[in-house]
């Protein structure tokens, strides 16, 4: 009796071993973006610290899954259950605005974070799409982005403006991830761009 129910009870592991790793349950995939390109150096930099806070993003934009949509006009977003980014994207992307930032020589220095200070910059950054949408030609990447750089207790911002890019991309998972990583590297040049261009008062 005992040999039976032995028996038994490894055939119900066996079973349940079977279900947990069986045929047509895919693995989960984290994907990266690939290394970031090399900044232009900015000739003049912000003449204080620039802290780029943790991107915002609303709902889906803030979990791991990569989203997709298979309508053109991408107005219903859908998630990848077994494809994953490593990092959610409000960290991913933060952090790879600051190690470009600070490659480009954008400021005196460029942190994550720093106690509230008069003469510091600020700049702030939402996530509005980040996402491939098959359309009537084919699959595309979407990034937009919008930013808002602040200075100290000043009441307006030195910079407030859109970013937004699409770009055509073959069908697979991973081209869409290299070419949003190269979508997001030209959203920065032009940011980068557009900080250099930044002169506070206080400056002559």
């Amino acid at each position: 009796m005992r040999s039976a129910l032995r028996g038994l009870g490894l055939l119900g592991a066996m079973l349940l071993s079977g279900c947990a790793s069986g045929p047509g349950i895919p693995d989960t995939t984290y994907f990266r973006l690939p290394e970031p390109a090399a900044p232009e150096r900015i000739a003049t930099p912000l003449n204080a610290p620039l802290v780029v806070e943790t991107f915002l993003a609303d709902g889906v934009h803030s979990d791991q899954a990569i989203l997709y949509s298979t309508d053109p006009d991408g107005d219903r977003l859908r998630a990848y259950h077994y494809q994953l980014w490593v990092y959610p994207p409000t960290r991913m992307l933060q952090r790879r605005l600051i190690r470009y930032l600070d490659e480009a020589g954008a400021a005196t220095a460029v942190l994550d974070r720093l106690p509230p200070r008069g003469d510091q910059y600020r700049l702030y950054l939402r996530i509005e799409a980040f996402e491939r949408v098959r359309t009537l030609s084919g699959w595309e990447v979407r990034v937009r982005l919008d930013a808002r750089l602040d200075q100290g207790g000043g009441l307006l911002p030195l910079i407030k403006k859109r970013y937004d890019r699409r770009v055509q991309v073959d069908e697979g998972i991973r081209d869409s991830v290299v070419a949003m990583g190269q979508v997001l590297d030209d959203i920065y040049a032009e940011l980068a761009h557009d900080v250099a261009q930044v002169r506070p008062a206080t400056q002559p």
